[in-house]
């Protein structure tokens, strides 16, 4: 199975071209999916799962409406590290609407790294085993889909929580959240990222996302080549 290192490669002679696309949750009441993908739009995240123990109540109604849009869509996992194993996460994700298929129209799915309220900062682990964590998760996910989970995270937490590890650069594709005017200094080592989400509202619901490439490299992540 080819690396997000080989898709990296592909997209160097698309760099100025990008795909406009969001994310959602529950936290979105309603999402009109086919306005976004006539204004542009062209694909979407959804959040299935959190923890081992909460199944987003929107994905079920979300997923196939975004797929009757025309998007291309994948899923979402929101972590909560050391609650239990990586693997484990990444088992009940699949179970839940969070696996792939090489079907084309199906991302990845996406390890949402974040602190939440109400939880220690990075999920109370060290740095060694915050890495430890993740690649546990995403080791079991491309045991079981045969690609690699895209990584969500942002420059802060990247850094207090990982160290700034670079782990991860020839396998997972970085999903980058920065709301600034441009995506800036790129954490972890990875030579840029594969989507930046650029801002927390978007017109039809949800954050605001942009792949770094053209329609055709986004069709080639959703097809794992």
């Amino acid at each position: 199975m080819k690396t997000s290192f080989v898709l990296a490669i592909s997209l160097i002679g698309a760099a100025q071209a990008a795909v406009q696309g969001f994310d959602v949750s529950h936290w979105q009441s309603s999402v009109n999916f086919a306005a976004a993908y006539n204004s542009g739009a062209r694909f979407v995240i959804i959040k299935a799962t959190e923890s081992n123990n909460y199944i987003d109540p929107k994905f079920n109604t979300y997923y196939p409406a975004a797929t009757n849009a025309g998007l291309i869509r994948g899923g979402y996992h929101f972590a909560h590290p050391g609650e239990t194993t990586g693997a484990v996460q990444a088992d009940y994700f699949i179970a839940h609407g969070g696996g792939w298929s090489s079907d084309g129209i199906t991302l990845p799915g996406m390890l949402d790294l974040e602190n939440a309220s109400g939880y220690p900062a990075c999920w109370g682990l060290s740095q060694t085993a915050m890495v430890s964590w993740i690649k546990a998760f995403s080791d079991r996910y491309r045991s079981r889909t045969g690609v690699y989970p895209m990584i969500y995270t942002n420059p802060s937490w990247w850094t207090s929580c990982t160290g700034n590890s670079n782990a991860f650069v020839s396998t997972n594709p970085l999903v980058l959240a920065r709301y600034a005017s441009s995506p800036g200094t790129i954490p972890g080592g990875w030579p840029y990222q594969t989507i930046w989400q650029n801002s927390d509202s978007y017109t039809y619901g949800g954050d605001s996302d942009i792949f770094n490439g053209d329609l055709a490299g986004l069709k080639r992540l959703a097809k794992g080549s």
